[in-house]
């Protein structure tokens, strides 16, 4: 067997809520009866995926633990659990919906967990044990990390729904092409977070059915209220993307308002001007026999006669209600 790699964390749980730090020879020697073993590792290491094809996992578990592209499921192997969870991206400058992902491999007294990039819900998991809070068993730990994971999803939600809310109050006050692309934005989050939320759902839904003998009743009962709380955040992203689709339409009815409010503007001003390019025209070619050409009265008396007509075309527009 490959020697073990340096796992992102090695801890024994002790039963009561706490956990301590092991050396890689209490790995080694470690047995059931000690406590819970829980092992994390980055399986992007080369030393990672050596020892997991030398160890004593089958081929399937470690295929699935060492695989880059996962999706949310729950497989069954024997009285062991095959776990494949996404959460929210909440690293310093990542985007929430570029989501996580952790594989799992969980048995009565063993946790063997990898990752690429770093989960919070599994430091703040691993914060709670070093500190004598966090659970007692495997089946506390896979409750607590799916409450976390889906606590985080809950304020990734609420933020985008704040967003909204913010872009909707500003919607005529921000202009067309900005507004376009930030209510693009909010609907590609919420497309990319419903497209791995629904998944998430049927994973927790079929981990809270599975009747293992270190599984109890409580936790499946605890694991249903998270997938409720889930439900909801789904429903809740269908409803921001309903939302971000009226305010799409109200955006393009607004600019259609006001581009018909601008060509009526024009129609009016072509309207007006058509009657005087005509009679101008008219009294503009160069053929003998325009009237008023000799007296000096005439240029003077032609634009009275043009402001006369525009003020009758005015009150007649205004009349029949045109203006």
């Amino acid at each position: 067997m490959h020697p073990l790699p340096s796992p992102v964390y090695a801890l024994l749980l002790d039963g009561k809520g706490g956990a301590r730090n092991l050396t890689g020879d209490e790995i080694v020697a470690w047995q059931p009866e000690q406590g819970v073993l829980w092992l994390h590792f980055d399986y992007t290491l080369p030393e990672t995926a050596a020892w997991f094809e030398s160890s004593d996992l089958n081929e399937l578990v470690c295929d699935a633990l060492l695989t880059e592209n996962t999706r949310p499921r729950v497989t069954p192997i024997d009285d062991s659990l095959l776990i494949a969870l996404r959460g929210v991206n909440l690293n310093p400058g990542a985007d929430p919906e570029d989501m996580v992902s952790i594989r799992l491999y969980v048995s009565e007294h063993r946790i063997i967990s990898t990752r690429k990039r770093r989960l919070m819900s599994v430091t703040e998991l691993v914060d709670a044990l070093q500190s004598g809070q966090g659970p007692a068993d495997v089946a506390d730990f896979l409750v607590a990390l799916a409450e976390r994971m889906v606590d985080r999803m809950g304020d990734v939600v609420e933020d985008i729904e704040e967003t909204l809310s913010g872009q909707e109050l500003e919607l005529f006050d921000t202009s067309a092409q900005e507004m376009r692309q930030q209510l693009a934005e909010v609907r590609r989050q919420t497309i990319q977070l419903r497209r791995y939320f629904g998944p998430q759902r049927d994973a927790l839904n079929q981990l809270q059915t599975e009747r293992l003998p270190w599984f109890p009743v409580e936790q499946r009962l605890q694991l249903r209220e998270i997938n409720d709380q889930l439900l909801r955040h789904i429903e809740d992203l269908d409803v921001i993307r309903e939302r971000t689709t009226m305010a799409q339409e109200q955006l393009m009815s607004l600019q259609s308002d006001l581009l018909n409010q601008r060509m009526y503007i024009l129609s009016m001003i072509s309207a007006v001007f058509l009657p005087l390019g005509f009679l101008t025209g008219l009294l503009g070619i160069n053929v003998g026999g325009i009237p008023g050409s000799d007296s000096p009265y005439a240029f003077a008396l032609f634009v009275l006669l043009l402001c006369l007509l525009v003020a009758l075309q005015i009150w007649l527009f205004r009349r029949r209600h045109w203006l």
